[in-house]
C-alpha cells in the first residue's frame, strides 16, 4: 500500500517533480513528463515512456548514454498525446526521433498521435514497441513490454550515442527486441494510491503465472513451490522461447516488482544462475534488483537478452541516469533551454453563433451529468475492469470527465459555440485520463463537434450523424470491431438503433441506450481479442467489458439532459 500520499490524483506529478528535485543534473521538467540536463548535439534522439507506477521506468532512466526523454502518465495509464508530444519536442536534436514503450493499446495510441503530429512538423518521427512478455501472446511481435524494457532501451539508446543514423538505430532496435524474453510472477497484487484494496490477490501457496506491469493479474495460477523451482519453472520456460540463432551469451536480468526484498531476489538469483550454466549458456553483467516494477507488487520477473557482437558492446556502454549508471560519459554541459510546463489549451477564436452556444449550453449540462454518474460509478467500472486488467477504468473515466467538464466549462464562458466546447473537452478528456478508453473518449468528443460545428443549428439527423461520426473514430483509432469485446460492442447497436428509428429523439436515444446496455452485458460472454485484457484470456470470460458498460453509463447519463433540451422536438433552436 502507498502510505505517503496528499492527493492521490496528484501521487504522479508530485513524484515526478520529487525525481527531479532529487537529481538536478540528470533532469529538467517538462510538460509530460522529463527531458536530460545535459546539453545534446544533433543525434537522433531517443524519448521512453508509459504510465507512472514502475519506477526506475522510465523517468529514472533519462541522462547521457541512455534516454533523452521520458514521458510520465498517470498511474498504469498512458500518458495523452500532447505530453508525448511536448516531451518529444523538447528532446529533439535535429537527427530523427524514437518513441520508445511497451505494448500496451494505450501508449499505441497516445504515442502513435504525437508522433504524426510530429512528423507533419517535418520530424522523423518513429514508434519502437518492446514485446518481451512471453505469457502474453504466441506471436513476438504481438507481446507486451515489462522488463525488458530496461535492457532494449538501453541498447537502442547506446546506438543513438554513437551517432548512427536514425534506420540503424531502428534496426538495431529490432535485433535487441527479437533477442529478448521475459516471464514474471506475482505473489501479491498492488494498491493504487488513495485505494484501500490491492487490484487483485493471489490465494496462499500460490502464485500468478505472466503477470502485467499494470497490476494486470498472472495468465494462470500455480502452486509456489521454493525458491529454486520457481528458478527452474522461470529458466526452463524462456528456453523454450529462444530465438532464432540465439548463440549461448546472455544478460540475465531478475527484476523485483516492488515489494519483493533484495535478498529473496539474490536467493533466487543464485538458483537461477545455477539453472542457466547447466543449459551450457555463458552468462554475461547479471543483473538483479528493481528495475520495473508496478508500486508495491509482490513479485519477480527474469529477463534473458541474447547477445551476439552487435548487442554485447552496446548493453555495456557507459551510460549516467538516476536509476542506472555504468562506466564514465565525462564532462557535460547543462541546457538552459526554456521548456513549456503547461499543456496548450483549446482558446476561442470566434465567438459560435447564438444557436450554437445555446447548444454549447446544453453539452456543458450533459458533461455534468456525465462526470457525476461516472464518479458515482467509478468503484464497480474498477472493479470490472480489474478481472483482466488494471482496474484503472473507473478512475480514469471519472477523472476524464471532470477535466472534461471544467474545460467545456471554460470555453462556453468565454462564447464557444458546440464544436469549440466538445474539442477542449475532448482534449482535457484525453489529457487527465490517460488509458486508451480515455483517449478514444476524446476522440468522441472531438468527432461529435465536427458534425455539430460553431455555426449551424442542429436538424434532425444532425444527432444521429454525429453518433455515426463518432463511432467511426473509435474504430479508427482504437482498430477494435464488433465482437472483440470493447466499448465498439455497446457502441455499434447504440448508433445502429438511433440511425434507424424514426421517434422524437428522447424515445430513438432511449431505445438506442437499451441496445447499448443489453450489448455491454453480452460481452460478458466473449473472450477479449484486444486490449489489455488480451492476455489474460478467459479470466474475461463471465464479467463484462467496462469499457462497453462505461458507454452505456455516458449515452444514459447524456439523454437525461437531451430529453428536457429544445433537440427533443427534433430540430435545437436558440432558447429565448
Amino acid at each position: 500500500m502507498t502510505r505517503l500520499v496528499n492527493n492521490p490524483d496528484n501521487f504522479p506529478s508530485q513524484a515526478v517533480a520529487g525525481l527531479v528535485s532529487a537529481f538536478p543534473n540528470h533532469l529538467r521538467p517538462v510538460f509530460g513528463g522529463v527531458v536530460r540536463a545535459a546539453r545534446t548535439d544533433r543525434k537522433v534522439a531517443l524519448v521512453v515512456g508509459g504510465g507512472s507506477g514502475h519506477y526506475p521506468a522510465f523517468a529514472g532512466w533519462v541522462g547521457p548514454g541512455f534516454a533523452d526523454g521520458a514521458v510520465c502518465g498517470n498511474i498504469f495509464s498512458s500518458p495523452s498525446a500532447s505530453q508525448a508530444y511536448a516531451v518529444c519536442k523538447a528532446a529533439d536534436r535535429g537527427a530523427g526521433l524514437l518513441i520508445g514503450f511497451g505494448n500496451y493499446a494505450g501508449d499505441v495510441l497516445h504515442f502513435g498521435q504525437a508522433a504524426e503530429r510530429l512528423r507533419s512538423e517535418g520530424i522523423d518521427a518513429r514508434c519502437l514497441l518492446v514485446t518481451d512478455d512471453i505469457a502474453s501472446a504466441p506471436d513476438h511481435l504481438k507481446r507486451r513490454g515489462i522488463a525488458g524494457d530496461l535492457p532494449v532501451f538501453k541498447v537502442t539508446a547506446a546506438a543513438c550515442e554513437e551517432g548512427r543514423d536514425i534506420d540503424e538505430v531502428v534496426a538495431i532496435f529490432d535485433r535487441v527486441n527479437d533477442r529478448t524474453r521475459s516471464l514474471g510472477v506475482a505473489f501479491a497484487g498492488c494498491t493504487l494510491p488513495g485505494a484501500d484494496e490491492p487490484l487483485f490477490r493471489v490465494e496462499a501457496g500460490q502464485m500468478g503465472v505472466g503477470m502485467g506491469i499494470h497490476g494486470e493479474p498472472g495468465i494462470h495460477d500455480e502452486t509456489l513451490g521454493t525458491a529454486d523451482e520457481v528458478a527452474a519453472m522461470l529458466v526452463n520456460r524462456l528456453l523454450a522461447d529462444r530465438p532464432e540463432n540465439p548463440g549461448t551469451r546472455v544478460v540475465p536480468i531478475v527484476n523485483g516488482l516492488g515489494s519483493t526484498k533484495y535478498e529473496e531476489l539474490f536467493v533466487l538469483w543464485n538458483d537461477i544462475s545455477r539453472h542457466l550454466e547447466k543449459a551450457g549458456l555463458a552468462i554475461v553483467d547479471p543483473q538483479v534488483g528493481e528495475f520495473v516494477t508496478s508500486l508495491d507488487m509482490a513479485g519477480v520477473s527474469l529477463t534473458l537478452v541474447w547477445l551476439d557482437d552487435v548487442i554485447e558492446p552496446l548493453w555495456l556502454a557507459a551510460c549516467d541516469t538516476p536509476a542506472y549508471r555504468r562506466g564514465t560519459v565525462g564532462q557535460v554541459d547543462f541546457d538552459t533551454t526554456p521548456l513549456p510546463q503547461e499543456v496548450e489549451r483549446v482558446m476561442v477564436a470566434n465567438p459560435g453563433s447564438r444557436a450554437s452556444r445555446s447548444l454549447a449550453g446544453v453539452i456543458v449540462e450533459a458533461l455534468e451529468v456525465v462526470a457525476t454518474r461516472l464518479s458515482e460509478r467509478s468503484s464497480e467500472l474498477g472493479r470490472l475492469d480489474s478481472v483482466a486488467g488494471d482496474g484503472d477504468h473507473g478512475i480514469g473515466m471519472a477523472r476524464g470527465s471532470r477535466a472534461a467538464l471544467a474545460e467545456a466549462r471554460r470555453v462556453s464562458g468565454d462564447g464557444a459555440g458546440a464544436a469549440t466546447t466538445l474539442n477542449a473537452a475532448g482534449s482535457a478528456w484525453s489529457e487527465h485520463a490517460g488509458g486508451t478508453s480515455d483517449a478514444l473518449w476524446g476522440a468522441v468528443l472531438t468527432a461529435i463537434g465536427a458534425v455539430l460545428g460553431d455555426e449551424d443549428p442542429a436538424g434532425e439527423d444532425t444527432i444521429p450523424r454525429a453518433a455515426r461520426a463518432a463511432l467511426d473514430a473509435v474504430i479508427r483509432l482504437g482498430g477494435a470491431s464488433v465482437g472483440d469485446k470493447t466499448m465498439v460492442d455497446a457502441m455499434d447497436p447504440f448508433v445502429t438503433t438511433l440511425e434507424s428509428s424514426s421517434d422524437p429523439l428522447p424515445q430513438a436515444w432511449e431505445s438506442a441506450c437499451h441496445a447499448a446496455d443489453m450489448a455491454a452485458q453480452a460481452t460478458s460472454e466473449v473472450t477479449a481479442t484486444v486490449g489489455r485484457a488480451r492476455p489474460l484470456g478467459d479470466k474475461s470470460l463471465g464479467t463484462p467489458d467496462p469499457g462497453a458498460v462505461s458507454f452505456h453509463e455516458v449515452v444514459v447519463a447524456v439523454g437525461s439532459v437531451l430529453s428536457k433540451s429544445a433537440l427533443s422536438n427534433g430540430r435545437f433552436r436558440a432558447q429565448r
